[in-house]
């Protein structure tokens, strides 16, 4: 039995994000995933505007059903910190991105003080975009590349 946990803001559910999603049910081999979702007060520290919390939830919720994944396998709760339930919940997985691993490795040793056993961090590399570079939510935000990594200019 697995339990996943992976979270974001999911500004733009970009191939990145959809990689992260499908390595967290595959982690999970028919267990629980749980997907933490940034609050609206977290996603307005960004320099820019970010979809309210629902509309991003819808978004993930549709690309989740896309896959056939049934609803008893993932819960989407709303993160109001960037630990969620991760500081005090057992999972064997947490899965994240280079931009996000060292909020997994603050998990560990959060963890670690307060007596409770480390979470295996899988971090997936970037998904590379057609220039090379990764795709990133900021970059679709400026207009550079759409969320496949396709070019815009």
């Amino acid at each position: 039995m697995s339990k996943v946990a992976v979270g974001g803001t999911f500004e733009y559910l970009h191939d990145g994000h959809k990689a992260l999603i499908k390595k967290a049910f595959e982690l999970a081999e028919g267990d629980e995933v749980y997907i933490g979702l940034t609050s609206n007060e977290m996603a307005r520290q960004r320099n820019r505007d970010v979809d309210d919390c629902q509309t991003r939830k819808n978004n993930l919720l549709q690309y989740i059903e896309s896959l056939d994944i049934p609803k008893k396998r993932y819960i989407v709760v709303e993160l109001t910190d960037p630990y969620g339930t991760t500081l005090t919940d057992n999972f064997n997985y947490i899965v994240v991105s280079p931009e996000t691993f060292p909020v997994a490795l603050k998990i560990n040793e959060l963890r670690e003080q307060s007596g409770c056993s480390k979470i295996e961090i899988v971090n997936i590399e970037y998904v590379m975009a057609d220039d090379e570079m990764p795709i990133s939510s900021t970059r679709i935000a400026c207009g550079e590349i759409d969320e496949h990594g396709h070019l815009k200019n």
